[in-house]
């Protein structure tokens, strides 16, 4: 046993001896790229075909990896450049998600002048937000960013309205024709109402005890996948307000906190100073939400 290790502890010292700035810099960027796959994949169903893909590959290693299966070594090295060629194939939506949050990285950010137009709506949403939520009246509210909505705007009920509390709550009272759907919503004008959008299949809210939302909120997190759009969620059953970006969603706000965090998004970029930190706490406020 010390000779093993004094065996390992030699190659250590082998390994730090050929170590330079450059060779540093190399570990560094292939940690960064594989730490930045792993953070646009993390929260999508690409996690866990990534960690069945992973079982598999080391399975079918190690078995053909013993000499005295040579007909399935056979099999694996035939069969190995189809399976490299069908990983872009099964991972294609995760995939193209992963560019889109990347190309929406360098948009420009919201301002000044876009920031003041927002201001009123969001009182409005925040104002309305807080009396639905008190009747526990349900209702979906998506606040267009830079990514277009067009294809969602179709599926509703073209409105072209000025943004108010006040239709706003007549468009989510119960039993009325558009309550059912969401709301779309660009700069101070609601475009559309009774929207279809797409439902989550990340199983974000599976891994939440909260068994009490559904498919809005499923919607929420389905048009924050595949946009950089705002939803702004009043559940049915507990009148609870929460918000949905990034696929990720802070839950039990009120009218004063939900007005805050959405002002947030709209601050103009020199106000705004390192985006990243808010998208930190974002994260991390989601994160106790889910733990609530």
């Amino acid at each position: 046993m010390p000779e093993f290790l004094n065996n390992i502890l030699a190659n250590i010292a082998f390994i730090f001896q050929r170590l330079n700035w450059l060779s540093v810099l190399d570990l560094f960027l292939v940690t960064m790229v594989f730490f930045i796959v792993l953070l646009l994949m993390r929260g999508t169903q690409a996690m866990v075909l990534l960690r069945g893909a992973l079982l598999l590959f080391v399975l079918i290693f190690l078995l053909a990896s013993l000499e005295v299966l040579p007909a399935f070594s056979w099999m694996v090295t035939v069969t190995l450049p189809a399976i490299l060629l069908a990983i872009p194939v099964i991972f294609a939506p995760e995939i193209r998600h992963a560019l889109e949050r990347l190309g929406r990285a360098g948009s420009i950010l919201p301002t000044e002048r876009s920031s003041i137009q927002m201001r009123d709506t969001i009182s409005s949403i925040s104002h309305a937000s807080g009396r639905l939520s008190a009747r526990k009246h349900g209702a979906l509210i998506i606040l267009q960013r830079r990514d277009p909505l067009e294809d969602y705007v179709k599926t509703g009920v073209f409105m072209d309205a000025n943004v108010s509390a006040e239709l706003l709550l007549q468009v989510f009272y119960p039993n009325t024709p558009l309550h059912d759907g969401a709301v779309i919503i660009s700069g101070s004008k609601i475009i559309a109402a009774a929207c279809v959008l797409p439902l989550s299949s990340s199983g974000v809210l599976n891994s939440i005890a909260d068994r009490q939302m559904g498919l809005r909120h499923r919607a929420a997190l389905g048009i924050s996948e595949v946009s950089d759009a705002i939803a702004v969620v009043v559940s049915e059953e507990t009148g609870s307000i929460s918000v949905v970006h990034a696929g990720r969603m802070i839950r039990r706000l009120d009218a004063e906190r939900l007005e805050n965090i959405l002002r947030a998004f709209f601050r103009p970029a020199q106000q705004r100073g390192l985006f990243a930190s808010f998208s930190k706490l974002f994260q991390t406020r989601s994160e106790k939400g889910e733990e609530e």
